[in-house]
């Protein structure tokens, strides 16, 4: 159960990765460096919980949460984060608790790599698009805001309560297949 409840975290972690890729970084990394008991990592992602890369991870989440914010810049920071947030994905999912220790260290990399860039490729090709054409560009930074604030929600409940978060999904997957099946009868 233990090994479950690690996975469900790893997969929550590295999606919300796909909306911004250091607040689960930073997020583990506060979690394990203040409260041990609740998260320990495994060498070497043990160096996320060091207080020079807190600080690091910071003021990156600084940086990537104002680029997000500044018209035609976020076009460029989508692009430059579509390298980054699968690899922060990753490690995400590596570094999760326990994970890494019982599931190999490249499938785990691998399954952390596709969750975060996929949730980043609609993020960034399907979402932001239409919500730029619909409002004329008005629309991205709430929608950015609401981003920023899924990311640090899902992060803090993928390592505090990991089964919950694995509910959420099941009925986010179930509402977006809805959703799908609904649009495609519109079309037809």
């Amino acid at each position: 159960m233990e090994m479950l409840l690690g996975v469900f975290s790893a997969f929550g972690l590295s999606a919300s990765a796909g909306l911004n890729a250091y607040i689960p970084l930073l997020v583990v990394g506060v979690i394990a460096h203040y409260f041990p008991d609740t998260l320990k990592l495994s060498q070497p992602w043990d160096l996320i919980a060091n207080p020079y890369i807190l600080i690091l991870l910071g003021a990156l989440v600084i940086i990537e949460t104002l680029a997000d914010k500044i018209p035609a810049v976020n076009h460029i920071n989508d692009l430059i984060q579509t390298f980054v947030r699968p690899a922060a994905g990753a490690v995400a999912f590596a570094a999760s608790a326990k994970v890494i220790t019982d599931v190999h260290p490249v499938i785990a990399l691998a399954c952390g790599l596709l969750v975060a860039g996929g949730v980043h490729i609609v993020k960034s090709a399907a979402v932001r698009p239409a919500v730029t054409a619909t409002t004329g560009g008005a629309g991205n930074i709430p929608v950015s805001i609401a981003e920023d604030v899924t990311a640090v929600g899902v992060s803090i409940l993928s390592v505090i309560l990991p089964i919950l978060m694995a509910i959420l999904l099941v009925v986010f997957i179930i509402l977006l297949a809805l959703w799908f099946s609904r649009r495609k009868k519109q079309t037809a």
